[in-house]
């Protein structure tokens, strides 16, 4: 049976071309040129059993908008896929609408190409949802506005690579499963780990997150396990271990590739054996945790050459979640770097609208290789550098070229490092807490890079 799309445009050339050319890609085409004529085709498709399988409909129609009709018909029957048609210098809308529950957009001047997968991607991914019009029913999924994931601080995105991943976080939040996140950085690794501790049993207990990138080889240890007083020089006082602070809820190890061997097999024995003992200590204490690991590199290679211990590699890949990076989650990005502006204005005392119509285009050509940390810090540079209500192409554009638009100070090389601080002070006119947005850093840690490399204030 042909899938029956409905049209909702006011553009009547534009429709009639739009009916011709999907008719001949085998689709059954109803088209309306205002949204009271849409709900009234859409009433009687139900009653005459000749349902509609997804809605296409332009932003901006005579009688209301495309919001309009997707909350009217979110309301009526969630499960269809709802398709908005919009310019870029209404992007804004368009992240509106994806938040409102839309499965997607496309972009006008049309691509055909673009709109036929998309077309197809969603009515491939049609949710199980039955039409509800009880007020106390459920929500939809796609509103997650009761959900963490839905605050001002992170969002799950609607992309096919998103609901894939959280579909895979709710199968194995509820058990004991050890779970290794892989991932490049950037890409929101200990967000999902905080979300399979919320989802799971142990919810109720603490979630404790450890850098192993940051530990050296010699503290590694004494962070992990602890420490008694006196066990090493400095060790001034009793530490308890992140072993100990987790038990009875969640420990989440980010970079666990980058422990030493040493420790490694020491992580081991306390996953294996549920009972650590303190550097320097005799006695060894039970521990009670549910294990999260995530990683950058590939430790199935760092196996292979030796460098990560294949038992421990095995105890801590219990089941595996790969983070998709940011080109890869489609319209994410834009609901993203909404969701960025948002905190962005927050932090810095802006109001901004949003971006326009070629900053979007720049936003959405752009690959992203440091995924949602860079589109953060640029957004956040932009919104600094905005003059307008809204971000401009040039704006954006010197943000993505500002110092450190990848990493985050300090750097290694002391002369490369300065330069860059000189050059941020340059172009926010001295501004220190300006100068430390644009480097990444807190205020307090530019003053003490100043002080350090003797540059002048």
């Amino acid at each position: 049976m042909m899938p029956h799309i409905l049209i909702v445009e006011d553009d009547l050339t534009f429709s009639t071309m739009l009916r011709t050319w999907l008719g001949k890609k085998g689709f059954q085409v109803t088209t309306a040129s205002s949204v009271a004529r849409a709900i009234a085709l859409l009433k009687e498709a139900d009653a005459d059993g000749a349902a509609v399988d997804l809605i296409l409909s332009d932003l901006r129609l005579p009688d209301h908008d495309g919001l309009f009709l997707l909350a009217w018909q979110r309301k009526v029957n969630p499960a269809v896929p709802f398709i908005i048609m919009t310019h870029y210098a209404e992007v804004q809308n368009a992240v509106e609408a994806m938040k409102a529950g839309a499965t997607d957009y496309v972009a006008k001047p049309v691509q055909p190409d673009v709109l036929l997968s998309k077309i197809h991607d969603a009515l491939q991914t049609k949710p199980a949802v039955t039409p509800t019009p009880d007020k106390s029913a459920p929500k939809p999924a796609a509103d997650n506005s009761a959900d963490p994931a839905a605050s001002l601080e992170y969002l799950e995105g609607t992309s096919e690579a998103a609901r894939r991943l959280y579909q895979y976080v709710a199968l194995v939040a509820p058990t004991p499963m050890s779970v290794l996140i892989q991932g490049a950085s950037g890409t929101g690794k200990e967000y999902v780990a905080r979300r399979i501790h919320q989802q799971s049993k142990r919810a109720s207990g603490p979630f404790v997150a450890i850098d192993c990138g940051a530990l050296t080889k010699e503290l590694a240890a004494s962070e992990l396990f602890g420490h008694v007083k006196g066990a090493f020089t400095g060790a001034v006082s009793d530490k308890t271990g992140a072993f100990v602070s987790a038990s009875g809820g969640t420990l989440f190890l980010d970079e666990v590739g980058n422990l030493g061997y040493d420790v490694q097999v020491q992580l081991l024995r306390a996953v294996q054996e549920r009972r650590v003992r303190p550097v320097g200590a005799t006695q060894e204490q039970t521990v009670d945790i549910r294990l999260v690991c995530a990683t950058n590199e590939n430790l199935s290679e760092a196996v292979a050459r030796g460098t990560f211990r294949e038992d421990l590699f095995h105890r801590i890949n219990e089941f595996t979640l790969f983070m998709p990076q940011l080109r890869e989650r489609g319209t994410d990005l834009l609901l993203f770097a909404d969701l960025f502006l948002r905190q962005a204005n927050r932090e810095l005392e802006r109001n901004l609208l949003g971006f326009d119509a070629r900053a979007a285009e720049l936003l959405t050509g752009y690959e992203w290789p440091g995924n949602l940390r860079e589109l953060k810090n640029v957004v956040k540079r932009a919104t600094l550098l905005a003059t307008g209500d809204r971000i401009s192409r040039d704006e954006l554009a010197a943000a993505m070229n500002a110092p450190a638009v990848s990493s985050p100070l300090p750097l290694h090389d002391r002369a490369t490092e300065r330069d860059r601080i000189v050059a941020a002070l340059k172009s926010t006119g001295g501004n220190k807490s300006k100068a430390a947005v644009l480097l990444g850093i807190d205020r307090k840690t530019l003053y003490n890079k100043l002080k350090a490399l003797d540059i002048e204030e």
